[in-house]
């Protein structure tokens, strides 16, 4: 009896000892990115149809009485004052450029950012009062803070809005209404990094390279 113990302990050890060596393993590049593509473009793609829906709806009824009040909550939380303005920021932009940057952002989702507080793009909190985790560097004396969001469809939606309300991101939103090209669109990205318009370049490789043009279609 004490031998068949020793055994199914030695046994239990040597199984212990194999998942911990395949967890601690890391991924390749390909499962990285497949592992990416798993939890990032469903949550994309849910969050772009319902914005899509939104914008159309609301194209379809700016002169609708019944959406009045809709339709200036809406000004407001995007911070427009006209209807076109409003259009601008409501129509969402092509899913491979969303899924582009949060590769980039995320590192292929393996970020700190990402793993903590589930931001994909890399979004600034200037909100004590918001969930948050400080930053692994700072700007001069200062702590840098990121969003901490609930869900992954969560932190998508407040990157949309954030493209469709900053200043920054005027002239995108201009381009967006009259093409859906994303290599036209990252173009006007480049105030989103510090790379600048190389930004945009390694968006459009990005894209490219990974097919993620796929998501459009």
């Amino acid at each position: 009896m004490k031998v068949f113990k020793l055994a199914l302990v030695l046994t239990m050890l040597i199984c212990s000892s194999t998942l911990v060596a395949k967890e601690s393993k890391p991924m390749s590049v390909k499962e990285k990115k497949e592992r990416f593509r798993s939890l990032i473009a469903p949550a994309v793609d849910n969050v772009y149809k319902e914005l899509d829906v939104q914008f159309k709806d609301i194209s379809k009824n700016l002169n609708n009485p019944k959406y009045s009040k809709k339709i200036e909550s809406l000004k407001t939380t995007y911070k427009v004052k006209t209807d076109e303005e409003l259009l601008m920021a409501l129509k969402p932009h092509p899913r491979s450029i969303a899924v582009a940057q949060a590769a980039m952002e995320s590192a292929w989702a393996t970020s700190r950012f990402f793993t903590k507080a589930t931001n994909i793009f890399g979004v600034w909190s200037f909100n004590k009062n918001e969930p948050r985790i400080a930053a692994g560097e700072t700007r001069g004396s200062k702590t840098i803070w990121l969003k901490k969001y609930a869900s992954i469809e969560d932190s998508v939606r407040d990157y949309y809005k954030n493209l469709g309300r900053s200043h920054a991101f005027k002239e995108f939103r201009k381009l967006k209404m009259r093409t859906d090209d994303p290599y036209k669109l990252v173009k006007k990205l480049d105030r989103y990094s510090e790379l600048g318009a190389q930004y945009g370049q390694e968006l459009t490789s990005m894209i490219k390279f990974n097919k993620f043009y796929l998501y459009d279609k």
